[in-house]
């Protein structure tokens, strides 16, 4: 089967779409996303934008992307690979590079995939909004962790949201229970997107960096690692007059984007259309001589791992948790980081 390519209804405001770049997995799963945007919207009229972090005090080793082969098909694929700095986070906190990046993205609209996406469907067809920022809701309770005596979810979540001069009220969604974690506006930091990627970045780092480095008393207690850039984030969306997306945005982590974490989880749990593009766009040629030497690909998609892993489940019937699809991958010997 082959990608099925996208035509463009109507007008679009071009954008940026920006993601992480670096040496090891996320270059090759650079190139993926890379790929799979071409093949699926090769009219779009944006820009694809890889902020790569340089060498520094924060990094204990060179972060680069430092394969040219992988680097030239990046650039032939129409990426550009844009270089920052890493003056707050760096091998400390890796996530922090979505935050620190966006500093050198062209200010204006931007839509952020984390780079282990595929697109899978067309761009033109969400109805973003720019101007209210908005970010994935594929995610779990997984902060803050509530100890036996200690403070509830209302009262960790307002502490921050007073700290910023927030309105805590307005970020509820009142048709959840008291005390349920989904009544509190979290997100997964997979995507998200706002109308000045220096507004936001700035806006992000700032709020990052004053959580990691004064807490309020009320976190004293939690855990902030790994889970810092999905705790600033409905702040910063929720700053800027933002909040849960709407049925207009429902194609990101759905037909339009897929972010599958890790082969094997994609093809464990995604839908057939994403296993469709990944294969399709990493037979080509340009694409298998390089993916070849990442070992998660050469199993998965090249030694056919992946479709012994897809057999193990019903996408119709999954365990409701991450961690139970992993474990029954590691029992049967599939599981690759």
């Amino acid at each position: 089967m082959t990608a099925r390519p996208q035509e463009t209804k109507g007008a679009q405001v071009p954008y940026t779409i920006a993601a992480v770049v670096q040496g090891g997995r996320l270059g090759y799963e650079a190139l993926l996303l890379a790929a799979s945007l071409r093949a699926t919207n090769p009219g779009f009229a944006g820009r694809l934008c890889l902020m790569e972090p340089q060498p520094g005090p924060k990094w204990t080793a060179d972060p680069r992307l430092t394969d040219p082969a992988l680097r030239e098909r990046l650039q032939e694929l129409g990426a550009e690979i844009l270089p920052f700095e890493s003056r707050v986070f760096g091998s400390a906190y890796p996530h922090g590079n979505k935050i620190e990046g966006l500093a050198a993205l062209p200010d204006g609209p931007f839509l952020f995939l984390d780079t282990d996406t595929l697109v899978t469907g067309n761009l033109a067809t969400l109805e973003i909004d720019f101007a209210r920022p908005s970010a994935s809701m594929r995610r779990e309770g997984t902060w803050p962790v509530i100890e036996l005596y200690g403070p509830g979810y209302a009262a960790t979540w307002k502490a921050l949201y007073d700290r910023f001069g927030l309105d805590f009220a307005a970020s509820l969604d009142l048709g959840q229970p008291e005390e349920y974690w989904q009544r509190h506006l979290y997100f997964n930091a997979g995507w998200f997107f706002h109308e000045s990627a220096h507004r936001f970045g700035a806006r992000f780092l700032s709020y990052a960096r004053e959580i990691r480095d004064n807490r309020p008393p009320e976190l004293v207690c939690q855990e902030i690692y790994p889970w810092l850039d999905q705790i600033a984030l409905p702040l910063v969306v929720q700053s800027f007059g933002g909040g849960r997306p709407g049925p207009g945005l429902a194609g990101l982590d759905g037909d339009v984007t897929c972010h599958y974490r890790t082969l094997p989880l994609l093809y464990a749990r995604e839908g057939d259309r994403a296993v469709e593009v990944l294969e399709q766009v990493a037979a080509e040629k340009e694409n298998r001589r390089l993916l070849r030497d990442w070992p998660q690909a050469k199993q998965m998609i090249y030694q056919n791992k992946g479709r012994k892993a897809r057999a193990l489940f019903d996408r119709e019937d999954l365990p409701h948790r991450e961690q139970a699809i992993r474990n029954t991958l590691k029992r049967a010997g599939l599981w690759l980081r």
